[in-house]
């Protein structure tokens, strides 16, 4: 059964592959060990599983010529690989493919937080001990003195032990309003980091989160670079040591990559726009607003808080019903044209890749199986491949070789009916001769 699955999909692959119309797509790419290297790429948007096949190694040559096999099959152009920033994932995308290398923002922010979360947080959290303990001196301190005012008229020792009491007061409330300040700053500095770490992800679209407005390059970096500048300055701030101002330097050398694929999405956009083969006016709507509205409605699908999707969502409505507002040029079209357009802004919008947590997650998935299995052999590669591809489906039943290929694959179930032979016969039971 393991063999018939894999074949399956081999035949599927070249069956579908055939009939496919001609599309543009993006690769997200990584590698995980079993401990054998197994090179996994996937088309983030459909989620179908492009290559996953062990290999000898991992460098440019291997990942170029596994990549053009498993393409063989399929009527496609790459313009776009999404990955970390390992050598040969860059050697590959760029110079054997010659396409836009779009770098994963996860591993920016996974620097960012490993430079200032643990540090900022032993700091706060030593800050709020010290303000604790003296709070609470000074508190049992204001208690002893009430304490010593309403026994009032008191011994000679005790009003010896009231003056220790006083006299120590000043001190008390000065090291308790010191650690106060120093638990606030502390607490406001976490916060500040938090902050710029998440803004990285907000500001890092081509379209404002907050109002929908297009986003230039220029503009983005303007953004990201205001947060890396005060990242590091929370460092300073905080004396923390070289090696955090360090990963933050090396997270911002990304920068360019994350300017450079907002300036992609936008030059790949103006090509959209010129095959639409309509009045600038009307153009400019298309590229604005209804690809704005499709893009926004992505993220407001990935977002974790149920508050912030749905504000997203109806920021996206908003957007595209001022879009087909009757009194403007898009809106007085014909519905056909109306609808081949907003179709055409759906493929618009994902184009923008930023992250490769597809693979990632798959990589997790293969990692457990091998847990569970001690082995993950080549041909039981080839089934879980095909399995992922054509068995699973996603909330509107769909599965990933659906929406690659745009075409209905056969049954796997019904065609495995077919192939797989019959089991044998169980041995007859045999009588003990008397």
């Amino acid at each position: 059964m393991e063999q018939l699955i894999g074949q399956f999909g081999q035949d599927e692959d070249k069956r579908l592959g055939q009939q496919m119309p001609r599309k543009s797509i993006s690769l997200c790419e990584d590698e995980t060990f079993h401990p054998q290297i197994c090179l996994v790429a996937i088309e983030p948007v459909s989620n179908f599983l492009i290559l996953e096949a062990y290999a000898q190694q991992r460098d440019a040559a291997t990942w170029s010529s596994s990549i053009d096999l498993a393409l063989s099959s399929f009527s496609v152009d790459v313009i776009q690989c999404v990955s970390d920033e390992a050598a040969a994932l860059l050697s590959h995308a760029q110079s054997h493919l010659t396409v836009h290398h779009s770098p994963d923002v996860f591993h920016v922010q996974y620097e960012v937080s490993k430079a200032t979360s643990l540090p900022l947080n032993r700091q706060d959290e030593k800050a709020k001990e010290e303000h604790e303990v003296a709070k609470l001196a000074h508190q049992e301190n204001l208690a002893k003195r009430k304490a010593f005012e309403e026994r009032w008229p008191s011994s000679v020792r005790e009003l010896a032990i009231e003056k220790e009491l006083l006299d120590a007061a000043p001190e008390l409330e000065k090291v308790f309003q010191e650690t106060k300040e120093r638990f606030e700053t502390t607490t406001h500095r976490k916060h500040r980091a938090r902050d710029a770490r998440c803004g990285i992800s907000k500001d890092y679209h081509p379209f404002d989160q907050s109002t929908g407005v297009p986003l230039e390059s220029s503009e983005v970096q303007n953004r990201l670079e205001g947060h890396f500048k005060t990242l590091h300055a929370i460092v300073d701030e905080a004396n923390l040591s070289q090696g955090a101002d360090n990963r933050i330097a090396k997270a911002e050398r990304v920068l360019p990559s994350m300017i450079a694929t907002i300036a992609f999405f936008w030059s790949t956009l103006k090509l959209f726009a010129d095959r639409l083969e309509c009045r600038e006016e009307v153009a400019q709507i298309w590229k604005n607003e209804l690809v704005a509205s499709c893009y926004i409605a992505r993220v407001a699908g990935r977002c974790q808080k149920a508050d912030e999707s749905k504000r997203l969502i109806d920021l996206s409505a908003s957007i595209l019903a001022r879009a087909r507002s009757p009194d403007r040029p898009f809106g007085k079209l014909p519905e056909s044209t109306r609808m081949a357009m907003e179709q055409q802004a759906q493929q618009a919008a994902d184009v923008f890749q930023r992250s490769s947590s597809c693979v990632e997650g798959r990589n997790g998935q293969l990692s457990l199986r091998h847990h569970g299995l001690r082995e993950l052999t080549a041909s039981k590669l080839r089934a879980l491949r095909t399995i992922h591809n054509y068995v699973i489906r996603r909330p509107d039943g769909t599965t990933a070789a659906e929406r690659f290929f745009e075409n209905q694959p056969r049954d796997l179930f019904a065609w495995l009916l077919e192939e797989m032979p019959m089991p044998a016969r169980p041995r007859q039971k045999r009588t003990k001769k008397t």
